[in-house]
């Protein structure tokens, strides 16, 4: 039996979590939830889940909060946090993406969206500790080294045909391990892993916007910052003003 990849659910919602859970379940991911950001901090630390879908309103200890406090503790600095939330005015997913958050998806979701940034942010290889490699599928094992190569050549990627021969596949057995895992084809995953990348670049790195442009392949700047904006409903130059305005309320 393959291992499960594992999804920390947290929202005081029974109606959104039912939801979540089958829809997640059926992707044949392992599920935890909690109702509230304290069971959260204890459950991630006790778990180590492989990523966290919260919500941000909730009674208690909010969302905010909780991702500030996973991403001040080593044992669960590294899980990825994506929001799952009606709070989705841009002052709050910059408020989010601040706090620690790897995503944003607003409710009411989309099914199809949140498998597919699910997905994204689920990275396999490196998952599976070295006794349990045996029982790694060959998809996995293609899957691995698809994205390894596509991120490599992040600015340059080869064409289907080029990548599948590279991986002695085919183009339609590539499309259909990265639909299966990811919820979306190849380019699609692509097209996602380098707006993650340049959100990280953006607000955690002061390289210019052209920089990052070309780093990761964009035809030009103009055309970056139109991906960015329709991706994160911002440009990079407000994610960093707004970040920068942030930081600099919490030090006073």
């Amino acid at each position: 039996m393959e291992p499960k990849a594992h999804v920390l659910l947290v929202d005081d919602s029974q109606t959104d979590l039912r939801v979540l859970i089958d829809l997640l379940s059926l992707r044949d991911l392992f599920v935890s939830i909690a109702i509230n950001g304290h069971q959260a901090l204890l459950l991630a630390e006790s778990l180590q889940p492989d990523l966290i879908l919260m919500d941000i309103r909730m009674p208690g200890v909010d969302g905010l909060t909780t991702c500030r406090r996973l991403k001040e503790n080593s044992l669960t600095q590294a899980i990825p946090v994506i929001f799952l939330t009606a709070a989705n005015e841009l002052p709050d997913k910059l408020e989010g993406f601040a706090a620690g958050a790897v995503d944003y998806i607003a409710k009411p979701f989309e099914a199809l969206e949140v498998v597919a940034r699910v997905g994204v942010h689920l990275p396999r290889e490196d998952k599976f500790p070295a006794h349990l490699d045996s029982l790694v599928t060959r998809d996995d094992r293609l899957l691995s080294a698809a994205q390894t190569l596509l991120r490599s050549r992040i600015s340059t990627p080869p064409g289907l045909d080029e990548l599948a021969h590279q991986l002695k596949s085919n183009r339609r057995r590539l499309n259909d391990v990265f639909q299966s895992h990811c919820g979306q084809p190849v380019f699609g995953w692509l097209r996602e892993e380098r707006l993650r990348q340049a959100y990280r670049l953006v607000s955690q790195t002061r390289l210019a916007f052209s920089q990052i442009s070309d780093c990761l392949g964009y035809s030009s700047p103009a055309n970056f910052t139109k991906a960015f904006r329709q991706r994160f409903d911002f440009t990079p130059s407000e994610i960093r003003r707004r970040i920068s305005g942030i930081a600099e309320a919490d030090v006073n």
